[in-house]
């Protein structure tokens, strides 16, 4: 499908951030899912994205592939297609209250050492107006996060620090910093949280346990990939009361859920 020379304002939806939702709307389309797991092998190693066309007007996309990379600062768009998805189609032109369904397979190397992730971005491409309809065109992007682990490996995220700090209001919360030891990657609303507060004297002043459910709607899905270290601002304002004083300290501990 050729892309056409037009101006156009990009709205992008991102899976790493807030997002929580299995599905995504926007006013042209509806995306799901917004997380893929695949697996090295088997069945798991494929998986169907389905867009749906909420317009009024055909929509044409194309389906492109970014590798992520982490490091100390962070996750980081490589700009770089490794090959190692498949994606079938690339591009459709979906018409009006139509939905249109995309396979994805891993077909990159199957003894990974470590988890590999990438953006599978749904972008809506520009189309030719007609006459006095000319103009700046709202383009959507949806960024689909895909990650692969090792085989048979479970991720290992724990919590190795805890402190006081601030939101962004200004407001006392609690600040986490886990750190995930296994090749497998993980994600933290995959589990429950415990933010527990003491005083000097060792007087627990404040316990809070955040289920993963919740985590996923206020932070996200938390993604701690390989040997990764993150650092998390959690969305918990602390009464004045039950700061820690000096002596004091915040812990934290993760407690994954039982899944396979």
């Amino acid at each position: 499908m050729r892309k056409l020379n037009r101006i156009g304002l990009i709205a992008a939806f991102s899976a790493l951030g807030a997002l929580a939702l299995p599905a995504v709307e926007a006013d042209a389309m509806t995306v799901q899912p917004v997380v893929i797991d695949l697996q090295t092998a088997g069945r798991g190693m494929t998986q169907v994205v389905t867009v749906q066309n909420t317009s009024t007007v055909p929509l044409p996309v194309e389906l492109t592939v970014d590798q992520l990379a982490f490091g100390p600062e962070g996750m980081t768009v490589t700009g770089k297609d490794p090959g190692d998805l498949l994606v079938f189609p690339r591009e459709a032109l979906i018409r009006p209250g139509r939905t249109q369904a995309f396979r994805v397979q891993y077909v990159g190397d199957p003894a990974l050492a470590s988890s590999k992730h990438y953006y599978m971005t749904v972008g809506q491409l520009p189309v030719e107006m007609p006459g006095a309809n000319r103009g700046i065109q709202v383009l959507y992007n949806f960024q689909i996060l895909v990650s692969v682990g090792p085989r048979g490996v479970k991720p290992d995220l724990k919590v190795v620090s805890a402190e006081v700090g601030r939101n962004e209001a200004g407001c006392p919360t609690p600040v986490i910093t886990l750190r995930n030891d296994s090749a497998a990657y993980g994600y933290l609303s995959r589990g429950k949280l415990l933010i527990v507060a003491r005083d000097a004297s060792g007087r627990e002043v404040y316990r809070r346990t955040i289920p993963g459910p919740e985590i996923q709607q206020t932070i996200g899905y938390g993604l701690v990939t390989s040997g990764q270290t993150r650092r998390l601002v959690l969305p918990l304002t602390l009464p004045p009361e039950t700061l820690p004083t000096e002596g004091g300290a915040v812990e934290g501990r993760f407690t994954p859920d039982r899944r396979p």
